[in-house]
């Protein structure tokens, strides 16, 4: 018999890391039937799970549930995966859980995470493709059952926030065969139109069964693809479907839908005010701004004295005159320079200088060029021989070749 003393907490830690270590109780999944619900303040729920016989404490921590699409109740049957600890503080063991699936419907949650994923990966989740929703629509057409509560409450919702909106109601199944089918018609129906700003698809609460249609692949393709923004409005606000995660915008409820889609008069006259005030204060700097300028000129020396602006220019226009008379003085004197040189230039090369020298030029009677060669002549032929001081005609007699020896 030991003689070792525990403390209960000493015991009941030690119970606890016993429940810890035994592989059994880790990741194990447990199935009954939810009672004595609460959802706490924090957002962590607490439940007993119980079959026929016995029950287990349960709670679900609410980092852990950030993907739960349903909200759990009393009388519920799910089946709860998680970890059996025990609470050392009550010395109560029970069930931390990490998920929770509907009994019966795991096909279900199957194929919402599957498809969850696949659309994840292709990007249709991204917010890059997110459409901004107008900021004050003029007609919203919304896409769900004509007889359910969600139309009522959108419809009203929409009338006491802005009752110039105009609404178009696409009436279509929001549950049951056909229903997905329905809505993809009604958003290619609408794109069509262009007097639509914004649609509103969606419905009330239910069971993972009855907003199966919003989790279609095909309505979240169609969704997708719309030219007009969308506002995924189904079920509660812990109710997830593939058409939040696709839509432009996801709403709690259909009447949430309505709130994000139309801003109220109030607001809308609020903005207007500020945007009128702003108006005022820019048309009110503007006007201050301009009569500081004319201020400005009206306090120069110009308005002044005129006169000494007058006087001002007159001494300067005079300046400016004399400037142009230098110039072109100078640019003369240049051009005077420049003639002078060319005549001296032109003088030592006048051929009658050389003439004066004693030399004259030879040319045919009926031609002016000059006979350079005793070849270009003949006898008899009549030659012109032009000296510094006048010419004469005379006739060859003979003609005399230069000897090569000389």
């Amino acid at each position: 018999m030991s003689n070792v003393i525990l403390t209960v907490h000493q015991l009941n830690d030690y119970v606890r890391i016993l429940l810890t270590r035994d592989p059994l109780l880790q990741n194990v999944r447990v199935r009954g039937e939810i009672s004595n619900f609460k959802l706490h303040s924090s957002g962590h729920m607490y439940f007993s799970l119980k079959d026929e016989q016995d029950r287990i404490h349960c709670v679900f921590f609410k980092q852990r549930r950030k993907d739960l699409g349903f909200l759990p109740r009393d009388g519920m049957q799910i089946i709860a995966t998680g970890t059996v600890s025990l609470y050392t503080r009550d010395g109560q063991y029970q069930l931390y859980i990490d998920q929770i699936e509907r009994d019966g419907l795991g096909d279900l949650h199957l194929a919402f995470e599957e498809l969850k994923k696949k659309l994840r990966e292709e990007g249709l989740f991204d917010a890059a493709y997110k459409k901004p929703l107008p900021l004050f629509p003029q007609k919203i057409a919304v896409v769900t059952s004509h007889t359910g509560a969600a139309v009522r409450d959108i419809i009203q919702v929409i009338r006491y926030r802005n009752k110039n909106v105009d609404i178009l109601l696409v009436p279509v199944a929001v549950q049951g065969q056909g229903a997905a089918e329905q809505i993809v018609r009604a958003i290619d129906y609408i794109n069509t139109r262009s007097d639509i700003d914004l649609i509103i698809a969606g419905r009330g609460g239910g069971s993972i069964e009855d907003l199966w249609p919003f989790n279609e692949e095909i309505v979240a393709r169609a969704i997708f693809h719309s030219d007009i923004p969308i506002i995924s409005a189904v079920g509660h606000e812990t109710d997830f479907t593939i058409a939040d995660f696709v839509a432009d915008v996801r709403a709690a409820t259909p009447s949430n839908g309505a709130e994000l889609a139309v801003p109220e008069s109030s607001y809308m006259l609020s903005l207007v005010d500020s945007f009128q005030k702003t108006l005022k204060d820019a048309i009110t700097d503007s006007l201050k701004a301009k009569q500081y300028q004319l201020e400005l000129i009206k306090n120069h020396y110009a308005f002044q004295t005129p006169r000494l602006l007058v006087d001002q220019l007159s001494q300067y226009l005079d300046q400016i005159n004399q400037r142009l008379t230098n110039a072109m003085q100078t640019e003369l004197q240049k051009k005077s320079d420049l003639v002078s040189k060319s005549a001296v230039t032109l003088e030592a090369f006048n051929p009658l200088k050389v003439l004066a020298r004693g030399y004259s030029i030879v040319s045919p009677e009926d031609r002016m060029e000059p006979i350079s060669s005793i070849k270009q002549i003949s006898p008899s032929q009549r030659i012109n021989i032009l000296f510094s001081d006048g010419q004469a005609t005379c006739c060859v007699e003979k003609i005399q070749p230069e000897e090569k020896e000389r």
